[in-house]
């Protein structure tokens, strides 16, 4: 299980699909996207004015911080771990 060091409280179902969709993300891009991830999901849930982060998050996280180029695995790996990206778009 990969670790995730946050400012914020987590809503625990969202942080398990996240858990188990950064495990699936290659190793070598796994840590950045972690990085990038945590901190563009905290900020969105912080402009909704939420006290923690749900899964809107993650997945808007994940739409705009990840590259194009990696787009189509992205999307395979939401789906696998059970995002509902398409309601969330």
């Amino acid at each position: 299980m990969v670790t995730i060091q946050t400012n914020m409280t987590w809503d625990s179902i969202a942080l398990g699909k996240y858990n188990k969709m950064l495990n699936l993300i290659p190793i070598f891009h796994r840590r950045l996207a972690k990085e990038v991830v945590n901190k563009k999901a905290e900020q969105m849930a912080q402009a909704r004015g939420s006290l923690q982060v749900e899964e809107v998050d993650i997945v808007h996280a994940f739409l705009s911080e990840v590259p194009k180029a990696f787009y189509s695995l992205m999307i395979r790996i939401m789906d696998e771990v059970g995002f509902d990206y398409k309601k969330h778009i």
